[in-house]
């Protein structure tokens, strides 16, 4: 019944011990035997998410930048690109730079500030890539950008959340990857949209997908999706419009999905 699917990376395929456990890598090698086909989609640079594709051994086309790019993992190929809005780059710029927030933004798959803190030090360990600090920033904002970060605590995310929405309206895809993340797009770079193309790249009807995620990120995808999983440790918000809730990340929840949903309507 389903063709295919697409999981999240952080807190859903990963456990709180940034590891695939065995048993759920073991399961979707076995679903991608039996023909399924396995994806990634995540709000992580290319860069950050090739190496934990290599580790499934996945040689398709995996959804990075919260659907900005899609990409392929062996040859590079780019199927799938929206980037910010040109014109609205700048006035993102030009509000983090006011009110003095940690602004990085995403070009040609490396990430950039405009200065050093802990922050960038603390992101860049995280999601093991490498940090450039590009002194005349502003200039950046004339070049292709997948996506712009603010990182502030959780109560000045939520804050600015509500104050940028009204600035920007539906020009651009504002959405939380973490609680002290922010992020802004290109309306159409969500993973929702990603899903929708990917499924038609590979003939598959969305009634025949499934996606698994965990953050309010995720909810595009959740929705387009034939069945949309919400894994134990998700958002509340998530777990209310999911179809189905697994269990959690530190308890092989995406291995339960394939187990319930492939295998068992396999038997």
């Amino acid at each position: 019944m389903y063709k295919m699917i697409t999981i999240d990376i952080d807190d859903t395929l990963l456990n709180d011990h940034m590891q695939i456990s065995k048993a759920t890598q073991t399961a979707l090698q076995e679903a991608a035997e039996q023909g399924v086909v396995i994806t990634l989609a995540t709000g992580r640079m290319f860069a950050a998410a090739k190496p934990i594709a290599a580790r499934l051994g996945l040689n398709v086309p995996i959804i990075t930048y919260q659907g900005a790019w899609i990409k392929h993992l062996l040859d590079g190929t780019m199927l799938y690109e929206r980037n910010v809005p040109r014109s609205l780059a700048g006035q993102i710029f030009a509000y983090a730079k006011e009110q003095g927030f940690h602004l990085q933004v995403y070009s040609e798959d490396r990430l950039y500030t405009w200065m050093e803190n802990e922050k960038i030090k603390k992101y860049s360990e995280f999601s093991k890539v490498p940090y450039h600090i590009e002194p005349d920033f502003e200039s950046l904002m004339e070049q292709p950008l997948a996506k712009m970060l603010l990182f502030e605590d959780p109560d000045t995310i939520d804050r600015i959340e509500q104050e940028v929405r009204p600035m920007f309206g539906s020009d651009v895809h504002i959405t939380k990857s973490k609680p002290y993340f922010l992020e802004f797009s290109h309306p159409e770079a969500t993973k929702g949209h990603a899903v929708k193309y990917l499924a038609q790249h590979y003939g598959c009807e969305l009634k025949e997908v499934i996606a698994i995620g965990d953050s309010w990120n995720d909810r595009e995808m959740i929705q387009v999706a034939g069945l949309g999983v919400a894994m134990g440790n998700a958002v509340d918000a998530l777990k209310e419009i999911a179809d189905f809730v697994t269990f959690t990340n530190n308890d092989d929840g995406v291995k339960h999905v394939i187990d319930t949903f492939i295998f068992a309507n396999q038997a």
